[in-house]
C-alpha cells in the first residue's frame, strides 16, 4: 500500500502539466473554464479509441463487445447519412426502452456529428408530439411501445416529414422501415466521415420544469465528456488519498447493471458512456426488478449499479430477505434523489464489500457537480459531497450576495460541464443564468467548512419522484383538460420509498371522482406523472388577495387528511 497523502496534494499531483488527467485554463462556448488537456475531442473520437474485443453490452441472451458494438452503429450511421439525409447539426430522436439498439443509435447519431434527442419514454402521445416538434427531430428510432403512440393520427399528422424507424418489431405502419432490415442490406461499411468539434452540440434531453412544457437541456461533446473524466479524477484522487496502489495483476473485468432509463443523465453518463474508458460491461435490464436484479449482479459477477435512493433500497430489501452478500459489487451509488441517512447505513451494512456513493449534479450540468462516497458518506449521510474539480459552486442570497459557509441560500454553479443554454428557450436561459455564466439551480443548500455540500430544499415548484422531475405544473395543465375539473393545485406527498409521490386537490363539477380522473390523465401524461394521491375539495380552492392559488395551505390541508386516514388505518 502507497503511503496516503492529503487531498489537496493529491488533486496538485493528478492534474499537473503532462500527466493524464492535467487541467489547463481555456475558452469554451465564449465561458472561461478549466479543461481536460487530454480530454478526446469529441464522442466519436472516445468511441474508436475504445473499440476493443472486451464484452461490452449484456441484453437477456445478446452479448456484444466494444468493436462489435462500433460495427454495428457504424450501419446504422451508414443508414442514417445515406438513406435518410441525416447532416451534422441535424436532430435525432431515440424513443425506446434500454435496448442495446438505443446504445447503437447513440453511438451513430452522434458519431456522425448529429444531436441525439433521448425522448422520454414514458411521454404518451401528446408528449412525444410535443418533443419531436420542438427539437425539429428528422428521424425518429423508435420500439413497438413507443411506434404505437407516435403513428397515432393527431402524431402522424403534425408531423407529416419525420422519418420512423422501427426496432424489435414485426408490425409497422405504412410508411415506417424497419431499422434492422436496412442495416443488413449495408454490410459491413465505415462510420460516414465527420468532423466534429468540441463545442459541437451533442444531445438534447429534456427535463421537466415547474411550469409549462419540458425544456430541452442541449450538452456539447466538451460538455459530456468533461463529465465523464471528471468522475474518473474523483476516483484517482480518493485511491491516492487512500493510499491504493494498481494491482500487481489485471483486475477482472468490471460490469455494471443498467437499470435506469438511458434518457435520463444517470442511466446516459454515469453507466452507459462512462464505461467505455472504464472497458466496463454494461448490463441492460428491460424493467426495473429488484430480484432479477440481484440474480443479475451474482450472475454476472457485476462490480458497480448506479440508481436512485428507491432502487437502491428495494435491492437492500431483496439482499436482506434472501441474505445474499452480493460480494462482487464494490459500489452502490445514487443520484436524482437524496438517500435517507438509514438507507446509507444500511448499503454499507448489507452487502458482502459495497461501499455507497452519490452526488449531487443535474440534466443541466450533465450529472455532475459534487461527488461522496465511501467512509466520508458513511460519516455525512445527508451530504451530497465536493466540488467537482471542473465546475465552481456558490450560494447566494435573494439579492445575488454570495453567503458564507453554513448559511442556506440558492445554489449556483458554472464550469466545463454545464449546458449551453435551453433549446429554443431564450426566455428561460435569461432566467436561469446571472453574472454571466452562474447556472441557478433552483435548489436550497449550504457549504460546510470542509467543502460538502448539503441540499435542504428546493426553489423550484418540482416533484421528485423515485429521480424523475416532475413539473407541478405541467400536471395542473392536464388536471385543467378535463371538462368538469375547474381548479386543481399539485404539491408533493413524502413517500418512505419514491421519496415523493405526486399529489393534487381538484375542486369541480359535483360528482368528479378520483378515478376517473385518474383515467382521463392516463391519457395525456406518463403513468409515474399521474398523481397518486387526489383530493376533491368541496369548494373553491384557497387564493391570496391577488388571486394566487395558496398551495402551501393546500398541501398541509392535504397532508394532514392523508396522515390522519393513514392513522385510522
Amino acid at each position: 500500500m502507497a503511503q496516503p497523502t492529503t487531498r489537496a496534494e493529491a488533486i496538485a499531483a493528478l492534474t499537473a502539466p503532462g500527466m493524464p488527467y492535467a487541467l489547463e485554463d481555456a475558452t469554451a462556448l465564449g465561458r472561461q473554464v478549466r479543461v481536460f488537456t487530454n480530454a478526446p475531442r469529441s464522442l466519436r473520437a472516445l468511441y474508436e479509441s475504445t473499440a476493443s474485443d472486451r464484452p461490452f453490452l449484456v441484453y437477456q441472451d445478446e452479448r456484444m463487445t466494444f468493436a462489435e458494438a462500433w460495427r454495428a452503429a457504424s450501419r446504422i450511421g451508414h443508414v442514417l447519412v445515406h438513406d435518410c439525409g441525416v447532416r451534422p447539426g441535424d436532430r435525432v430522436a431515440i424513443a425506446m426502452r434500454n435496448y442495446p439498439e438505443w446504445v447503437l443509435a447513440f453511438c451513430a447519431i452522434t458519431g456522425i456529428g448529429a444531436v441525439a434527442v433521448a425522448m422520454n419514454g414514458h411521454w404518451q402521445a401528446d408528449e412525444l408530439l410535443y418533443g419531436l416538434q420542438d427539437c425539429g427531430a428528422k428521424v425518429v428510432l423508435a420500439d413497438a411501445e413507443r411506434l404505437a403512440r407516435l403513428t397515432q393520427p393527431q402524431v402522424r399528422a403534425a408531423l407529416p416529414q419525420l422519418q420512423c424507424l422501427a426496432v424489435r418489431t414485426l408490425e409497422r405502419p405504412p410508411g415506417v422501415r424497419a431499422l434492422r432490415e436496412l442495416t443488413d442490406a449495408v454490410g459491413e461499411v465505415p462510420m460516414p466521415a465527420a468532423d466534429i468539434a468540441p463545442d459541437d452540440h451533442a444531445t438534447i434531453l429534456y427535463t421537466s420544469g415547474s411550469t409549462g412544457h419540458p425544456k430541452g437541456v442541449v450538452s456539447t461533446h466538451r460538455n459530456i465528456l468533461s463529465a465523464l473524466l471528471s468522475w474518473e479524477l474523483d476516483r484517482a484522487v480518493a485511491e491516492r488519498v487512500a493510499g491504493l496502489e494498481p494491482p500487481a495483476v489485471p483486475a477482472p473485468q468490471p460490469g455494471t447493471l443498467l437499470a435506469i432509463p438511458l434518457f435520463h443523465v444517470s442511466g446516459l453518463h454515469a453507466s452507459y458512456l462512462a464505461s467505455y474508458r472504464l472497458q466496463r460491461r454494461v448490463v441492460a435490464m428491460y424493467r426495473w426488478d429488484p430480484e432479477q436484479a440481484a440474480e443479475l449482479i451474482a450472475r454476472e459477477r457485476l462490480t458497480s449499479v448506479n440508481a436512485p435512493a428507491a432502487m437502491t433500497g428495494d435491492l437492500v430489501r431483496v439482499a436482506r430477505q434472501k441474505k445474499l452478500s452480493l460480494d462482487t459489487l464494490v459500489t452502490v451509488g445514487g443520484g436524482g434523489a437524496p438517500r435517507a441517512p438509514e438507507q446509507v447505513r444500511q448499503i454499507g451494512a448489507s452487502f458482502g464489500q459495497a461501499l455507497p456513493n452519490t452526488g449531487w449534479g443535474m440534466t443541466e450540468t450533465n450529472a455532475i457537480g459534487t461527488g461522496i462516497g465511501g467512509e466520508d458518506y458513511l460519516a455525512r449521510p445527508a451530504s451530497a459531497g465536493r466540488c467537482a474539480l471542473v465546475l465552481e459552486l456558490r450560494i447566494v442570497d435573494e439579492t445575488g450576495k454570495t453567503l458564507p459557509a453554513g448559511q442556506r441560500g440558492e445554489l449556483l454553479v458554472r464550469g466545463t460541464s454545464v449546458f449551453p443554454g435551453y433549446w429554443n428557450r431564450p426566455d428561460a436561459n435569461a432566467r436561469s443564468f446571472v453574472d454571466g455564466d452562474w447556472f441557478r439551480t433552483g435548489d436550497v443548500a449550504y457549504i460546510d467548512d470542509d467543502g460538502f455540500l448539503f441540499i435542504v430544499d428546493r426553489i423550484k415548484d418540482l416533484i421528485i419522484r423515485g429521480g424523475e422531475n416532475i413539473g407541478c405544473g405541467q400536471v395542473e395543465a392536464a388536471l385543467l383538460m378535463h371538462p368538469d375539473v375547474h381548479e386543481a393545485a399539485v404539491y408533493a406527498v413524502p413517500d418512505e420509498r419514491m421519496g415523493e409521490e405526486v399529489g393534487a386537490t381538484v375542486h369541480g363539477a359535483p360528482g368528479l371522482d378520483a378515478e376517473s380522473l385518474r383515467s382521463f390523465l392516463a391519457q395525456h401524461l406518463a403513468r409515474f406523472e399521474i398523481p397518486r394521491y387526489i383530493r376533491i375539495a368541496p369548494g373553491p380552492l384557497p387564493r391570496t388577495p391577488s388571486g394566487k392559488i395558496l398551495k402551501r395551505q393546500i398541501r398541509e390541508d392535504a397532508l394532514a387528511e392523508h396522515q390522519g386516514h393513514t392513522a385510522g388505518v
